[in-house]
């Protein structure tokens, strides 16, 4: 059992460690990098940790994509053209 407890400790240490390098610049907060790199170091199970959890930002750093299609049918030309085009053959436009 204590050699479990090792290996999660191990594991957690190297993917913080690793998250920490590859991190870009501006989601770094805090101190800076070589600082939590040596927090990681030199206190493996409490440094991993207060990186994964206070170290960068979460989540998507670029912001969200626009939507493809407009949202209102007023504003979709497509529905627009075809509304004109039954209006002009004189039947009662479909939804």
């Amino acid at each position: 059992m204590p050699s479990l407890v090792g290996l999660l400790v191990l594991v957690v240490v190297v993917y913080a460690l690793v998250d920490c390098l590859r991190s870009p610049d501006a989601e770094v907060l805090g101190p800076p990098r070589w600082a939590w790199v040596l927090l990681i170091l030199l206190l493996p199970p409490l440094g991993a940790l207060a990186w994964l959890l206070l170290g960068h930002r979460r989540g998507p750093s670029a912001p969200p994509a626009r939507a493809q299609r407009p949202v209102a049918p007023d504003d979709d030309p497509e529905f627009l053209w075809r509304l004109d085009q039954e209006r002009r053959r004189g039947q009662e436009p479909t939804p």
